[in-house]
């Protein structure tokens, strides 16, 4: 069984809890978008303490998602795992032996939960996305993307649980005090996804065991919790209130699967 929790999620920081429940529990920590003092602090909200997590996974070099990875995981040993052009892309800072590279298609297998990375059309330099299983439930994290590609797709299959970002109203985006070269950049296909392009990736992923669909990443800008409720609840046949969306500052509460 598993169980996830986004600590907070926007351009401030991002960071999700993923824990596979067994006989002796194993967590992962998917991005550590946060300074290392508000990443205690919202892991203490979760009930829990740096030392209770057993793994880290960075999906890009981008500092909301980046943030305190290197010093959470030299204070308290804690193994990450990045792409090597995300190592790359941030100076190949030293680990002390704590890293692990992760590449597109391979699993990372940690006991009691598998992580599945998959690279993801973004403006970064080596960007994976992932899902994650027990074995029997499978959870999908899709955030900074610009386009679902086919490879995007083919990973998302069977989920029971989504985590996917609904970054943007292109109406918004379009009329916002954003220069002309950020528009783009946001909207491109190397950007964001706008609430319409998540909509469309849920709809092709919709299956009856899809249990939960967290919608991440809004732009505080760009976006309204309420605009993404109602484009998602169209989506999946349900009320809006059934869309849970991630804040910046407590990100959601804990979703079984």
């Amino acid at each position: 069984m598993l169980r996830f929790k986004s600590l907070g999620s926007g351009s401030s920081g991002n960071a999700t809890l993923v824990e596979a429940l067994g006989l002796q529990p194993f967590r992962v920590l998917i991005d550590c978008g946060l300074g290392l003092k508000h990443l205690v602090y919202r892991l203490g909200q979760a009930g829990l303490q740096p030392e209770d997590i057993d793994a880290v996974f960075i999906t890009h070099e981008h500092g909301d998602h980046m943030g305190c990875a290197r010093s959470l995981s030299l204070r308290y040993r804690i193994p990450v795992w990045m792409s090597h052009g995300t190592h790359a892309a941030t100076g190949s800072p030293d680990f002390d032996g704590l890293l692990h590279t992760a590449r597109d298609g391979e699993i990372i297998d940690l006991g009691g939960l598998q992580l599945t990375p998959f690279t993801v059309p973004h403006d970064a330099r080596e960007p994976l996305q992932l899902t994650c299983t027990d074995g029997s439930a499978k959870l999908g994290v899709l955030t900074d993307l610009g386009h679902a590609t086919a490879h995007v797709m083919e990973h998302l299959k069977a989920c029971h649980a989504l985590l996917l970002e609904c970054n943007h109203d292109i109406e918004m985006l379009a009329q916002s005090a954003y220069p002309a070269f950020l528009k783009r950049r946001v909207g491109g296909q190397y950007g964001h996804l706008a609430n319409t392009a998540a909509a469309d990736i849920t709809r092709a992923v919709r299956h009856p065991g899809l249990k939960h669909l967290v919608a991440a990443h809004l732009s505080a800008q760009n976006n309204r919790p309420a605009l993404v409720q109602d484009v998602m609840a169209e989506a999946l046949s349900c009320a809006p209130e059934d869309i849970i969306v991630a804040k910046p500052d407590d990100g959601s509460c804990w979703l079984q699967i």
